[in-house]
């Protein structure tokens, strides 16, 4: 296997990554892929978008939203098939666990409100975990995304596990 990685992927989480694969035995190459951020060289036509948590992934619906939804379409115009694989950690491993998430924009503080003291949520507007995982449904019915989840010290072997899945489907027939 040999797997192509974006030049845009941030420094550190690269860095971390990159020893994955060497551990793994994994050849690697940068350069800046048309959508996603990692992909197996003998299939163009899967890429894996990897997200540091699943506030990023809230980033990319809400504040990006315009952006995201473009590069969702022109993958699926180009044949693109997208995996998000998402880093956020041991309690989320599957879409259906994005319902009991915790919006930590979404939490509860003390505040003097007017000499009161009172609690107060940051954010009121930010989404639950409920409404993510609808928007994620959407975004998987729509554009034909996956999601998976992993933590940060398994996502180089992830990687390799999604690449390599979706090779041995393709060379069976199934993809």
């Amino acid at each position: 296997m040999f797997i192509l990685c974006d030049t845009r992927e941030h420094k550190t989480e690269w860095d971390r990554i990159k020893k994955q694969f060497d551990v793994l035995g994994i050849q690697y190459d940068r350069c800046k892929l048309y959508c996603g951020d990692y992909q197996d060289v003998s299939n163009s036509r899967l890429v894996i978008d990897r997200k540091k948590d699943l506030q990023e992934i809230c980033g990319n619906v809400c504040q990006q939203h315009e952006r995201f939804q473009k590069e969702l379409m022109r993958a699926r115009e180009a044949g693109i098939h997208i995996v998000i694989l998402c880093e956020h950690g041991e309690d989320i491993k599957s879409l259906e666990d994005v319902k009991t998430w915790q919006n930590p924009r979404r939490q509860l503080r003390i505040a003097w409100v007017n000499g009161h003291r009172q609690k107060v949520v940051d954010s009121p507007n930010a989404l639950t975990g409920e409404q993510l995982y609808k928007t994620l449904t959407t975004i998987h019915d729509r554009y034909n995304i996956d999601f998976e989840f992993c933590t940060k010290q398994e996502t180089g072997k992830r990687i390799v596990e999604i690449l390599t899945r979706s090779k041995d489907d393709k060379e069976s027939g199934r993809n």
